[in-house]
């Protein structure tokens, strides 16, 4: 009987519900845990340099803790014109972020880093347009009051009742949108050398 293959432990540097069940659908055991990172963009930083940078920061903080483990970071910001949305945090903030978003295309980066040891680092970004259908105010009170979407980039959930708030998406990944580029993450860890389907 063969043995399962073997790698180095997997922790994902999150303690997003998101991202631990996107991660769940590979079927891999690995384990969370919490980075000790400030989520700020800098000045002149662009939306894409920023999450592109903390996806690797969150890996680098985890792993320094355990350098014989991969370990996986991931970001993700909403870009509206250039600018970035953030997590609303309340309802007020998510009100005024969806009156911004709509009829607009709104892009989502999402950038995954891996790191391992030996130096190992690999890391990949998706960029996800969204278009959002215009949006009355009262369609978006009723779906923040519904969903409260108060931790999420660009304040809504795609795999929830956010899908009816499009008109449509440009994507090669949708797992993406949701928080963690499975596609691109699958990538990187056959790279890793952990064997995946």
């Amino acid at each position: 009987m063969n043995e399962a293959p073997q790698h180095p432990p997997l922790i994902l540097a999150s303690t997003s519900s998101y991202r631990r069940e996107l991660l769940q659908r590979l079927r891999l055991p690995f384990r969370c845990e919490r980075p000790q990172v400030e989520e700020a963009q800098q000045a002149n930083e662009t939306v894409e340099s920023m999450v592109a940078r903390l996806a690797r920061a969150k890996a680098a903080e985890v792993a320094s803790r355990h350098p014989e483990a991969l370990v996986i970071g991931s970001d993700q910001a909403a870009s509206l014109g250039g600018r970035a949305l953030g997590k609303p945090g309340g309802r007020d903030r998510a009100i005024e972020q969806l009156m911004q978003c709509s009829g607009r295309p709104v892009e989502f980066h999402t950038a995954v880093c891996l790191l391992g040891p030996g130096g190992l680092e690999f890391a990949a970004m998706d960029t996800t347009r969204v278009r959002f259908r215009t949006l009355e105010a009262e369609a978006i009170a009723r779906y923040v009051e519904a969903e409260q979407p108060f931790d999420c980039a660009g304040s809504f959930k795609c795999e929830g009742l956010g899908i009816c708030l499009f008109e449509g998406l440009d994507s090669e990944d949708p797992t993406a949108l949701v928080g963690l580029p499975l596609i691109a993450l699958c990538k990187l860890l056959r790279r890793a050398g952990v064997e995946l389907p």
